[in-house]
């Protein structure tokens, strides 16, 4: 289909179906190898992720094994502005198609090491006070980065969809996978080798996470 307005509306059309889309031909194939050489090249600049915010925050490697490097204003590269103003078509996109009153997107790139994964969790936690009112994550959205990754690799990013199967997304480089933050719980198996992703959120306005 491509990576134009079809593109666009074919994500807003599987959300408002099944408040998940999975898509390998959102980006270009350079635009991923562009990223991953970016993130490679700053690998020294990664902090091990931590679960729970505030004063709760703490780093707990058998829960989350990643480590990250947030994408921030100033410094980008030119791979990573193009590829935020692709998010940014989609944020426009998915606002005007659906009505989601989405302020802005934040993003990360985050590296497993082999044998680390994050167990089954929620982006978006239903009742939590940083996520009343009009503020807090509405879309999670992991871009993979990986290339020629055969199924025995592992590593794959587990859904567990309300009333259905689970559904295991294989991190291939170039699958885009977006979905609603506080529907879907998910985990990231453990992997036999590195796997690298540039992991985001839409929000609606309030208090940054």
């Amino acid at each position: 289909m491509g990576r134009g307005p079809a593109a666009l509306e074919a994500v807003a059309d599987a959300l408002a179906a099944d408040g998940l889309c999975i898509r390998s031909d959102f980006f270009p194939a350079e635009l991923i190898t562009a990223l991953a050489r970016d993130a490679h090249a700053r690998f020294a600049e990664f902090q091990p992720a931590g679960t729970g915010a505030g004063p709760g925050r703490a780093l707990r490697p058998q829960v989350r094994g990643d480590s990250t490097l947030w994408l921030e204003s100033p410094g980008r590269s030119r791979a990573q502005r193009a590829a935020l103003a692709r998010f940014e078509m989609l944020r426009l996109a998915l606002n005007g198609e659906l009505h989601l009153g989405l302020f802005d997107f934040e993003c990360h790139f985050a590296v497993y090491p082999p044998g680390a994964g994050y167990r089954r969790h929620f982006d978006r936690l239903a009742g939590d006070a940083q996520f009343a009112g009009a503020g807090g994550r509405v879309l999670s959205c992991v871009l993979y980065l990986n290339r020629h990754w055969p199924p025995e690799d592992g590593g794959q990013l587990r859904l567990y969809r309300p009333g259905a199967p689970a559904l295991d997304v294989a991190p291939q480089g170039g699958t885009l996978v977006v979905f609603l933050s506080d529907r879907f719980e998910h985990e990231v198996l453990p992997a036999r080798r590195e796997r690298l992703s540039l992991t985001g959120w839409f929000r609606r306005r309030g208090q940054h996470l």
